[in-house]
C-alpha cells in the first residue's frame, strides 16, 4: 500500500511544540511520479510551503540503495517535515531506479550510479517543469556522487544553483568529475563527519582542494549517517544557509509562526502552530 502523505492528522496544541525526530510540520505534500528518458517510473513526494514564496528547492539524491538507502533516510525525511515551514524550502524526495520504500518503488534496477544519470535528469526536469525556483542538488553518500558525476554537466548544469554535500565518500566520483565542477564555478558545499567511515574532513579537504569554490565543513563528533537530533538539525541548518545566504541578514520573516524574526540565528526548534507526528 502506497503511502499517502495526506493522511498526517494535524493538531494545534495549546502550548509551542519542541520540534523532535516524529514531528511534522504544516506543508503541502503530494505523491509524484518522474519519468526518465529511458522510460522508467521514479516514484517520490513533493512537499511544498503551505503558502507564501518557494524561496529554494531541494532535489534530494538518497544514499546507496543496496545498503538501505532511499527517499526516507532520516534527513532527507527531516527536511521535508521541517524546511517547507520553517524556511519556505520545497523539497524533492524520491527513489531512484529500483529502490523501494513506503512510497512504492521505483522501476528499473540499481545500476551503479550509470543509468541513474537518468534520474537525477528526470529530477531536475520535474523541477524546472514545475516551476520551482533556486534548484539544489542535496546529495549523501551515494547522492554526492550522482551530484558530483552529474551536476555540472548539462542537461543539469544550467538548471541547478549549485549542490550540497553530506559525507561524500568519493568512490564513483573522480577528479574529473571535481574538475567538472570547478570549471563551472558552481557553489559546492561539502559536509564531512569527524568520524565518517570512508572520507574524514583532512581527506575530504585535499580531494576537493581542485574545486576552488568548494567549502568543505568537518563536523565535530558526527558519524556518516548522521544519527542523533544534534546531527540532523545541524545538517539542516547547513543546507538552508547555503541555499538562502540572504536569511543571515534578513532572517525568515515569513517562513511561519516560529520563524519570524530569526536574523542570524539557527532554525527555530519549536513551532507555534498545528503539528502532526509521524509515524516509525
Amino acid at each position: 500500500m502506497t503511502f499517502d502523505p495526506a493522511s498526517y492528522v494535524f493538531t494545534q496544541p495549546a502550548a509551542p511544540t519542541a520540534i523532535r525526530a516524529s514531528t511534522v510540520l504544516p506543508a503541502r505534500r503530494e505523491n509524484v511520479e518522474l519519468r526518465t528518458a529511458d522510460g522508467h517510473r521514479l516514484v517520490g513526494e513533493l512537499a511544498l510551503p503551505e503558502s507564501g514564496e518557494i524561496k529554494a528547492t531541494l532535489i534530494t539524491l538518497h544514499p546507496l540503495p543496496t545498503h538501505g538507502g532511499f527517499m526516507d533516510s532520516h534527513v532527507y525525511r527531516k527536511a521535508s517535515y521541517r524546511l517547507p515551514a520553517l524556511a519556505g524550502i520545497a523539497v524533492l524526495r524520491f527513489n531512484t531506479r529500483g529502490t523501494s520504500s513506503p512510497r512504492g518503488t521505483s522501476g528499473g534496477a540499481f545500476e551503479e550510479g550509470i543509468g541513474e544519470r537518468l534520474d537525477v535528469e528526470a529530477a531536475v526536469r520535474f523541477a524546472v517543469d514545475r516551476g520551482l525556483p533556486n534548484r539544489w542538488l542535496v546529495g549523501w553518500s551515494f547522492g554526492t556522487e550522482l551530484a558530483l558525476m552529474y551536476g555540472a554537466t548539462e542537461p543539469v548544469a544550467s538548471e541547478i544553483e549549485g549542490a550540497v554535500l553530506l559525507s561524500p565518500p568519493l568512490h564513483r566520483a573522480t577528479d574529473t568529475h571535481l574538475s567538472e565542477w570547478a570549471k563551472s564555478g558552481k557553489p559546492l558545499k561539502v559536509l564531512v563527519p569527524e568520524h565518517d567511515d570512508y572520507l574524514q574532513p583532512a581527506a575530504a579537504a585535499a580531494r576537493f582542494a581542485v574545486v576552488p569554490q568548494a567549502q568543505v565543513v568537518g563536523v565535530d563528533g558526527a558519524k556518516h549517517l548522521w544519527v542523533g537530533e544534534k546531527y540532523a538539525g545541524r545538517v539542516l541548518n547547513e543546507i538552508v544557509d547555503e541555499v538562502l545566504p540572504a536569511r543571515a541578514g534578513a532572517g525568515l520573516a515569513d517562513a511561519g509562526p516560529a520563524g519570524a524574526g530569526l536574523a542570524g540565528t539557527a532554525l527555530p526548534q519549536e513551532w507555534d502552530g498545528p503539528v502532526a507526528t509521524a509515524h516509525a
